[in-house]
């Protein structure tokens, strides 16, 4: 990771920070975190992936690990695992243009990451 410092939402009001609620604040280091040693990704990228309607389904499993009681931690470490553990399917591939087989989460960091440096272009 070239970037060490967290970035903060560009997006509070939707993504992973609107849906996270109260817990907006304190689960946002501590998914950037999970995320990037489990994806090996740049926080910038994550973050992108995050403030994304891909990081309000990612928010939407955190928050059912809350519901089911765990802590926000455990929460956030079991949906980057859970993530981590589905792979890009024939669909999504042909969808996204990301290599199928490929670690889901680990697909969506870097397919977010690489079309917002194409806006950038």
């Amino acid at each position: 990771m070239s970037n060490t410092t967290i970035p903060a939402s560009l997006n509070e009001a939707w993504g992973f920070w609107g849906a996270m609620n109260e817990h907006a604040a304190t689960a946002w280091p501590l998914a950037m975190t999970a995320i990037a040693n489990a994806t090996g990704e740049d926080f910038d990228h994550i973050r992108v992936f995050l403030d994304s309607r891909h990081g309000r389904h990612f928010a939407d499993d955190v928050q059912n690990g809350l519901y089911q009681g765990q802590p926000l931690a455990d929460a956030i470490n079991a949906a980057t695992g859970r993530w981590m553990g589905w792979t890009i399917g024939r669909q999504t591939s042909k969808q996204y243009g990301i290599p199928r087989g490929l670690p889901y989460l680990a697909g969506f960091v870097i397919h977010c990451g690489l079309v917002e440096e194409q806006e950038r272009v």
